[in-house]
Order: C-alpha cells, then structure tokens, then sequence
C-alpha cells in the first residue's frame, strides 16, 4: 500500500511544477525556446556566410543589406550572432548534460550506500565545490590548450557537485521511506530499486536546478571566450564578439552590445524559469494538500 502510494505521487511531480509556471516562467520558456529555436536553424536563417567579408563597408550601421550592421571587416553581425548561438548556448548543453551523467550516479551511490562511502564522497565533492569553475577551467586551458573542449570538460567537472549533492540529499529522503524496504524485503536488489524507483522520484528536483547550471556555465563559457580560453576569434561566439576591443577603441560598441544583450537576456530567462520550476514544486504540494 505504501509502495503504490509513493511511486504516483513522485512521478506526477513535473506536471504539477509545469501547472504552477505562471506568466513570468512561460514567458522565460518561451525565450529560452526561441534562443535554441535560432540557434538549430542558423544555417537557414543567417542572411549570409557566417566569415563572408566586405572590406569595402566595414563598421556599416544598419541598413536592408545588414540588419544590425557589420563588423571591422564587413562581415555581418546578424549572422554571427546566430552562428555564434550554437556555441553560446551548445557549449553549456554539453556542460550540464556531462554534469549530469556523472553527477546521478554518484549522488545516487552516496546516498544508497552510505557511510564510508557516503562519507569518502561527499568529502571530494565538496574539495571540488570550493574551487570556482572558471579556475578549474583556466587551470585545464593552461595544461592542454585553449578550446572549447577543455573549457567544457572542466566546467562539467566543477559543475558536479552541484548534481551529486542535490541529488544525494534528495535520494536520502527517499532511501528512508517505507516503500525502499518493501521492495528490499521482496528481494529486489538496490541498483534496481534506484533506477526504476528512487530516480524517477528525484528526477523532478535534480532537473529544476538544470537552468539555473545552464545559465552559470554560458556565463562562465562567454567569460573564457573573452579571455581568449575556450572558442577562439574568428570563430563566431557571444562571448569572441564581445571580446573585439578594437571595434570598441574605435567607438562602434555595437558588435559587443548586441551579443551582451543576447547573454543577459538568455541568463535572466533561464534564471527566472529555474526560480520558477524550483518554487513550483513545494507550491504544487501545498496546494494538494489544501484541496
């Protein structure tokens, strides 16, 4: 009776952080939609060659033949800017994706086992979380080279422990309930039971903290760009337009404040809808319970 009782209400969880979104959590949605929508279709979309140059109309303002202007050697900033999406946003997809294949089972594993091993984890994750992300990044830069592989191989390391103790605290909660030991009693053994039971009931929290990683990891992704560490000029990317010192010491910030602007508004989108999914869920709860 426990056991059938827990497993529905665990898996209903998503549907009801999706019901209690409201305005300011679909509106975010729909932004960050749009972004990735525009970043899978550049290739479609761009008006011309993402490194096509015009030396004959460098630094034009906007006009029909360049909606937002071009660049030191004519090169349009519209279709860099959507070239530039795919890393922007691609390169922090595989950061929280990577963090999260490792973080699941680790968390996972701590809380199942416990003790030493509870104990021997927790003490690494937590030597990893005191370090900040982009060090580790530099760090990794600095031994191998600059790219966006390494940038992305480190950020996914020092975004571990973000997943891993999430995951853990909430897999613990769930590793005391009475429906763990029935199914421990029937024989099921405990790899089964965190599989098809406890991480479909955890699932829903450790996925609400995805936007707000996914948000932290662009930031820091655009700042190692800046700095000449992770996507390399004339690559196209948000955080190499920014980094033209040139176009700005010549006074046409307009390159820089385009891309600035589509960081700060993807960032504050996927902030509010990470706020959103995390509020969403002991509201939905204290609705139920209410009714």
């Amino acid at each position: 009776m426990t056991l059938a009782l827990a497993l529905p209400a665990g898996r209903s969880r998503p549907r009801r952080a999706r019901g209690v979104l409201g305005p300011v959590g679909w509106t975010a949605l729909v932004l960050v939609a749009a972004m990735v929508l525009l970043a899978a279709l550049a290739p479609w979309l761009a008006p011309y060659p993402v490194d096509q140059q015009d030396l004959l109309h460098p630094y034009a303002g906007p006009s029909p033949a360049h909606w937002l202007g071009t660049d030191a050697t004519g090169r349009d900033i519209l279709s860099r800017l959507l070239w530039g999406a795919r890393t922007s946003l691609g390169g922090p997809a595989l950061v929280v994706a990577l963090s999260l294949a490792v973080g699941l089972p680790t968390g996972l594993l701590a809380a199942w086992r416990g003790g030493l091993v509870d104990a021997a984890l927790a003490r690494v994750l937590d030597v990893v979380f005191a370090v900040p992300g982009i060090l580790i990044a530099v760090l990794a830069v600095a031994v191998f080279e600059p790219g966006l592989t390494p940038a992305v191989l480190a950020l996914a390391v020092a975004y571990l422990p973000y997943v891993a103790r999430t995951t853990r605290a909430a897999a613990r909660a769930q590793r005391d309930l009475p429906y763990v030991e029935a199914l421990e009693l029937q024989g099921m053994g405990g790899l089964r039971i965190c599989v098809r039971h406890i991480l479909p009931n955890i699932l829903g929290v450790v996925l609400a903290q995805v936007p707000v990683a996914f948000a932290l990891a662009l930031v820091d992704l655009a700042s190692l760009s800046f700095l000449g560490l992770a996507v390399q000029a004339p690559a196209a990317d948000w955080g190499v337009l920014i980094s033209d010192t040139s176009a700005l010491l010549q006074g046409h910030p307009e390159q820089a404040v385009y891309a600035g602007l589509a960081i700060v508004t993807t960032v504050v989108a996927l902030t509010f809808l990470g706020d959103r999914l995390t509020e969403g869920r002991p509201v939905a709860r204290a609705r139920k319970e209410k009714r």
